[in-house]
């Protein structure tokens, strides 16, 4: 078992949490993940890694409440332990001197993209971090982000902080300039992701992609992750989570993402009824 040190409430339905895990913090890299289970009988989710102390040996994982899995571990108070916890899982992020390195985050994608940037602005790359989400509420980890970047660009869809716009208006900017982009990392949701890569493809600027696809093992066994990329078939957990985002068929992924809409949107619906019901019974 794994134990929460710290939580951190960052928005409605975003939390974050240290957790000790010594031999993932001593091992992991930039881009990798773990897959929790929360529950003796519950379902094992895939996490990103958001960053990590070898030295504590925690790493820090930032998710939201999207599903049953979510809610539960987002119930869970510091001290508690974490029943199944295993990584870190995938390939790490290829970390390089390119020049300049455009990374984009939308909502909850920017929590996994930070260790990216850090790590690219550490070997010397200019880096320039877009972050989208709906509303100012939803913007995360800005904080961190601006000691990192030589420039951040904010953009809400309602127009609460920041530009009024989608990431892909700077990206586009960004890539008409004289001197484009070296380098674009997108992660986000996966429509945003696509229009990022569909933004670029014209400049012919190099963008990558993180996808989080649905995993239940994280060895390839079970296929539940598998993405068509360049035509061919490929598994997120063992053969990414990083692709070339020219290539990949965001559509198919979207749809195969979308098969458990219903049940999720189900279930979250039934967390925050339950949730409600409890706080209720305790006054």
């Amino acid at each position: 078992m794994n134990k929460i040190i710290e939580k951190q409430q960052l928005s409605d339905e975003v939390f974050r949490l240290k957790i000790e895990a010594a031999l993932i913090a001593r091992e992991c890299l930039p881009g990798q993940f773990i897959i929790l289970q929360v529950a003796e009988d519950g379902e094992r989710i895939p996490l990103t890694i958001a960053d990590s102390d070898q030295k504590e040996g925690t790493i820090t994982l930032i998710f939201q409440t999207v599903g049953k899995t979510t809610h539960l571990l987002a119930e869970l108070h510091e001290r508690d332990d974490i029943l199944n916890l295993v990584g870190p899982l995938g390939k790490p992020t290829h970390v390089e001197k390119v020049g300049t390195v455009v990374c984009v985050g939308g909502g909850i994608g920017v929590a996994p993209l930070y260790p990216i940037a850090r790590a690219m602005k550490i070997i010397g790359n200019k880096l320039v971090v877009i972050i989208g989400a709906r509303n100012k509420d939803l913007i995360i980890l800005e904080d961190e982000m601006k000691l990192i970047a030589d420039e951040i660009i904010i953009c809400t869809d309602d127009g609460s902080y920041g530009r009024k716009a989608l990431v892909t208006a700077p990206l586009k900017e960004a890539c008409e300039e004289r001197e484009k982009p070296d380098l674009v990392i997108a992660i986000g949701p996966p429509v945003m992701m696509k229009f990022c890569a569909e933004t670029t493809r014209p400049y012919k600027v190099p963008t990558v992609v993180s996808l989080n696809t649905i995993m239940i093992d994280g060895t390839g066994m079970c296929g539940g992750c598998r993405v068509i990329v360049g035509g061919e078939t490929r598994f997120v957990c063992v053969d990414g989570p990083e692709f070339d985002g020219h290539l990949v068929d965001f559509n198919n992924m979207m749809q195969r993402l979308g098969s458990y809409k219903k049940r999720e949107d189900k279930d979250h619906e039934q967390c925050h009824l339950e949730i409600a019901a409890k706080k209720k019974a305790n006054g």
